[in-house]
């Protein structure tokens, strides 16, 4: 099987982490998805990635996993899919992995976030999500453990924190929205334990972020900005105190630039380099050279100042981040464009104070919101689902056919 991919549809649990591990040691390649997808997404999906596999239950994971040696040092990283402006998903691909790279994998995650024995993970995000599965990898790598209290819920949350004493939570702002809100209400549990607690994967409110900072052992809370194809950034709160907005300078072993444009790029060492699976030329759009090495980017849109912080200034104008999950926009219109009685769509996002952006519509046809809503729910995951339609006669395009998305919200 080695070299082979398997797609993993079905919640995460710690036989999942566990079958992971043991797929990329040995040369496997698992595709973390999520299990709520329709069978139009998994179609879309799966067709470019050709897995030899598609693993639904628990019986199937164990059966597969049951041949394979135990977890060793993992020769690659997982799969995970992004879209982007094509709609198409992609599969980000590290490939095998020489003993010495994968080796530097493992070492750059643990050196970081200083993973250890005495470790006990809090798992609040899906696993088929690229940073909380790192997370749950990294402390089981360096001997310690993981708790996965289930679907997010603040009260079963507050619960793990108070029964497992977790030292260290991945998250992403909404989490940490919805997790103040019930202490509020309900009395906040003894945070002691945490030395660790790392959020990122959408803008954190500056209120929140200065109640996390209190809230939380000093020291403890970091921000980090990624993508679903490499890590950029780490930042200590401390740092972002001194210099508000800043997501942070290059982790170890990565140099960071931007063009006159604005759009970031970032050198990576060997282990930290993708391909998009089967898709050479998007592969080749996302990387050049540079002096220092091969470097990439997603896309957003940044600057840098004298001492290498780097601010945001924008993601991609083709990504919705909504509760911390990555909404292709153009993805949603190539599926709720196939609705009878759509002529025309643009699917946008709209700031929101829960979720960050909420994923918004417009629409010119006949189809009504009824039509539309209950085409999504046959055909999108419920991240996918706009939670507003608007009806237009026409929408506004520049000449040359492009929407203007920023005369939509």
């Amino acid at each position: 099987m080695e070299n082979e991919r398997v797609a993993l549809l079905l919640p995460g649990s710690h036989a999942y982490v566990d079958a992971v591990l043991r797929m990329l040691t040995a040369g496997i390649f698992p595709i973390p998805l999520d299990p709520r997808l329709t069978a139009t997404e998994q179609a879309r999906i799966l067709d470019g990635l050709a897995p030899s596999h598609v693993v639904r239950t628990e019986e199937e994971l164990a059966a597969l996993v049951a041949p394979l040696p135990p977890t060793g040092l993992p020769l690659g990283r997982p799969m995970h899919c992004t879209s982007g402006t094509t709609g198409v998903p992609k599969g980000v691909y590290s490939g095998p992995l020489s003993p010495q790279d994968a080796a530097a994998l493992v070492a750059e995650e643990r050196d970081l976030w200083g993973f250890s024995p005495d470790d006990v993970n809090l798992v609040l995000s899906p696993l088929y999500h690229s940073a909380p599965l790192r997370f749950a990898m990294g402390t089981l790598l360096a001997g310690g453990r993981i708790v996965i209290p289930g679907p997010f819920d603040p009260a079963a949350v507050t619960a793990a924190i108070e029964a497992e004493r977790p030292t260290t939570m991945f998250c992403v702002p909404t989490h940490l929205q919805r997790l103040f809100a019930h202490w509020d209400e309900h009395g906040r549990p003894d945070l002691s334990s945490f030395r660790l607690v790392a959020h990122a994967g959408a803008p954190c409110p500056t209120d929140l972020k200065h109640r996390v900072i209190e809230a939380f052992p000093p020291g403890s809370t970091w921000e980090f900005y990624g993508s679903t194809e490499g890590q950029f950034t780490a930042c200590r709160s401390e740092e972002w105190l001194e210099r508000p907005g800043t997501v942070g300078r290059a982790r170890p072993g990565r140099l960071l630039q931007t063009d006159d444009d604005g759009t970031i790029w970032c050198t990576v060492p060997p282990f930290a380099r993708f391909t998009y699976f089967g898709a050479p030329d998007k592969t080749a759009a996302a990387w050049r050279d540079t002096p220092d090495g091969p470097a990439f980017t997603v896309g957003d849109l940044g600057r840098l100042d004298a001492d290498g912080y780097l601010y945001l200034d924008g993601r991609r104008e083709d990504l919705i981040i909504s509760g911390g999950v990555n909404v292709y926009p153009t993805e949603v219109e190539q599926v709720l464009g196939t609705c009878p009685g759509v002529a025309d769509i643009a699917v946008y996002g709209v700031d929101d104070p829960t979720w960050g952006q909420r994923v918004c519509a417009a629409v010119v046809g006949s189809a009504s919101a009824s039509d539309l809503e209950a085409f999504a729910r046959e055909h999108l995951a419920p991240p996918k689902r706009p939670k507003e339609y608007v009806f237009r006669d026409e929408l506004p395009r520049t000449l040359t056919g492009k929407v203007r998305r920023n005369e939509l919200g």
